[in-house]
């Protein structure tokens, strides 16, 4: 495996602890895995690692030590047009286990002894469990204002809480800082490629739960972990000729938060200079995407279409689908959120799914 600035094109060993290219270029991750196929799908391994043929892993043995069954979350129907899938059925209650699992894994693999790592919350308690389970010290930074339940979380794994004055992108500031300042590895869920080998099981475990992709797949985007690893994963199918063409897919950006849509508008290749509004949507306000050009190239290229999530129907989202016995934390209600608003803007939207990414108890404030 080997580690591509995605700036100016250098290269390191994927054993590198440099967080990011000397140019500030950020990491992709280069490697061979063969056209995705359910033939080479372990069935006898019941976790996201059943997909390990196609995923970047530095061995075959460092996962085993670290996997707490992570993925193969179940897919059930909200109502005849939307459908969910439970990714908040995780060791940590939600979808940042599936990057935590590999990116952890990997960090045994080439010998990590400490990390650091910012986070608006469920990254950071992924990260800190993953970590706990192999042994790894780990210092969390989390923004002014997380729900005090993950931060509590946080610090039952073993890990130290640094609360950050400040927003979100200051949090991941001063955390870089540290790295920088120490040499601590960054095992960031934006920077650290290895992360989206993780997220774009999301893909496979749909194609291979229903047989197909839905026509339309909303999902969230702050940074853009799960995102972009969903593109990672449904470019695999496309490439094997799983599916003929890409499922309509729609981006969902907090209504006080939304670099990346008014981008998107504009027909930017950058994502557009916000300054971060209090939203219930804590997971997904990003004021500055560092992978803001990557999210909008793609989005170019497949024809993703934006949407807000009203703020002021996160409450009446979550109270609809805890109504159907689906308990999740605000910024998942947003997603519903965000759907009731894109069929008011492109009409009946059937055959959709959407993700639950974090479960209710984690942000019940």
């Amino acid at each position: 495996m080997m580690f591509v600035c995605s700036s100016c094109g250098a290269r390191e060993p994927a054993t590198t602890r440099a967080s990011g290219c000397a140019c500030g270029g950020l990491w992709d991750l280069e490697h061979e895995h063969p056209p995705f196929g359910l033939d080479a799908v372990d069935r006898g391994e019941w976790s996201m690692f059943r997909y390990r043929a196609f995923m970047g892993l530095d061995d075959d043995t460092a996962w085993r030590s670290v996997t707490m069954g992570e993925g193969m979350t179940p897919i059930i129907d909200f109502d005849d047009d939307l459908a969910l899938k439970m990714d908040y059925f995780m060791p940590t209650l939600s979808f940042k286990d599936r990057g935590a699992a590999v990116l952890v894994a990997h960090c045994v693999s080439i010998g990590v002894e400490n990390v650091a790592q910012d986070s608006s919350g469920n990254a950071g308690h992924a990260v800190a469990a993953y970590c706990a389970r192999a042994g790894i010290g780990c210092e969390i930074f989390v923004p002014e204002g997380t729900s005090p339940k993950k931060i509590d979380l946080i610090r039952a794994c073993g890990a130290t809480v640094n609360v950050v004055p400040g927003n979100r992108d200051h949090c991941a500031e001063v955390c870089r800082a540290k790295v920088a300042d120490e040499g601590v590895y960054y095992a960031n869920h934006v920077y650290n490629p290895v992360f989206y080998e993780g997220t774009k099981t999301f893909a496979y475990e749909i194609y291979e739960q229903l047989g197909r992709v839905p026509a339309n797949i909303l999902v969230p985007v702050g940074n853009g972990t799960l995102f972009l690893g969903l593109m990672k994963g449904l470019e695999d199918l496309l490439h094997a000729g799983l599916i003929e063409t890409m499922p309509q897919i729609i981006a969902v950006q907090a209504q006080g938060c939304d670099p990346l849509l008014r981008a998107a508008e504009a027909g930017a290749s950058q994502p557009v200079t916000v300054t971060p509004e209090p939203t219930l949507a804590e997971g997904i306000a990003i004021g500055a995407p560092m992978r803001g050009a990557q999210i909008l190239a793609h989005a170019r290229r497949y024809g993703v279409r934006f949407v807000h999530a009203p703020e002021d129907e996160i409450l009446r989202a979550r109270a609809a689908l805890a109504a159907r016995g689906v308990y999740c934390e605000h910024t998942t209600a947003a997603n519903l959120a965000a759907y009731w608003q894109y069929c008011r803007q492109w009409g009946p939207t059937p055959d959709c799914l959407t993700a639950m990414c974090g479960a209710g108890l984690k942000s019940d404030h």
